[in-house]
């Protein structure tokens, strides 16, 4: 079943990456929906899910893949409209790309580094909490 999810999160980055030329908002949109689908998954695993290394590594990829993808998926263009995005990105560009090239760093040490279940629960809440982190001071709060 873990193989099946690995196959959709990369479906779902491929997905958005096609439609990113037409609509920033819903490029970006879809990309944070494949995160979440990702983020399911490995917080499953650290909360007893059984540990599957495949899984882990398309997550990793997926957030990679996001990391690399995110900040261009944020033009002036796109400050309104249907979007969760605070203005606060905008004010902070540095700040807010500089978040992303850190997640970027973090899964590639992560990638590195997990190799079984011990060093992903040592090494996964890391990653985790570079997207938290953004969604904290960069994304509305939804109701």
């Amino acid at each position: 079943m873990n193989r099946w999810m690995a196959a959709a999160l990369v479906l779902a980055v491929a997905t958005g990456v096609a439609f990113a030329d037409a609509d920033p908002v819903k490029t970006r949109r879809e990309l944070m929906k494949a995160n979440g689908a990702a983020t399911k998954t490995v917080v499953g695993m650290l909360k007893g899910a059984p540990f599957d290394l495949e899984a882990v590594k398309a997550a990793l990829k997926n957030y990679g893949d996001a990391a690399a993808q995110a900040p261009g998926l944020f033009p002036d263009t796109s400050k309104t409209g249907d979007t969760n995005a605070l203005p606060a990105i905008w004010d902070n560009k540095a700040d807010f790309e500089a978040r992303f090239k850190k997640l970027a760093a973090d899964v590639s040490a992560a990638s590195s580094a997990i190799t079984d279940e011990a060093s992903f629960k040592a090494n996964m809440p890391g990653v985790l909490k570079n997207c938290g982190g953004c969604h904290e001071q960069y994304r509305a709060k939804q109701n």
